[in-house]
């Protein structure tokens, strides 16, 4: 498979499609269309961006009580899809999903921005916003809240792992004669086939 990795571990492909795509990419190279579905199987899917990945999977953040933590909690199973159009490559991502540890979710709130911080309060993600005066008064609310030391983590923000049964990885190729390269997961290793186009 062309790229700077050669390896039958689609995780070291990713991670090297992600170095290419930070340089390449003009901006968020780590943005990635999330798919969550209701428990009877109705579909939606947004962009969020990725935090993390490692060999267990891939890492985001969000509020819960938001329409994707509340998907996630009734059907806890996801999709990610990736696109980097510099490079003419994606990625599929598709698996159960798990929370984040507490302390992973701390590590990664405390390293946000403070304004960032300070949103996480105040957002009532996914929900009717009656004005944009409403959202500019709670971020000023929670300012003077915490207006001195540590912003906590609010109890109702963390994050997601996706745990990756199956990795597909696609390259553009000429006459749309594309490669595709999938990988099922199989005990602690990948079972690895070919697709036509």
């Amino acid at each position: 498979m062309s790229g700077s990795a050669t390896t039958d571990d689609p995780i070291a492909l990713f991670e090297a499609w992600m170095a290419e795509a930070a340089v390449s990419e003009p901006s968020d190279p780590n943005a990635v269309c999330l798919a969550t579905a209701t428990p009877d199987g109705v579909p939606s899917a947004r962009m969020v961006l990725l935090k993390g990945v490692d060999a267990r999977g891939f890492v985001f953040y969000t509020n819960l009580e938001s329409r994707k933590g509340g998907e996630l909690a009734a059907n806890p199973n996801a999709a990610l899809c990736f696109h980097w159009k510099s490079l003419a490559r994606s990625v599929r991502v598709e698996g159960a999903v798990e929370a984040v540890s507490d302390a992973e979710a701390d590590a990664y709130y405390a390293s946000r921005a403070r304004t960032s911080r300070l949103g996480a309060w105040a957002s009532k993600q996914s929900r009717p916003l009656e004005s944009r005066f409403a959202l500019e008064k709670a971020v000023a609310e929670y300012g003077l809240k915490y207006a001195i030391g540590e912003i906590p983590r609010p109890g109702f923000w963390s994050g997601f792992r996706v745990l990756p049964r199956r990795i597909e990885l696609w390259r553009d190729m000429p006459f749309r004669l594309h490669e595709r390269r999938v990988f099922h997961r199989v005990g602690d290793g990948w079972r690895i086939e070919t697709l036509y186009p």
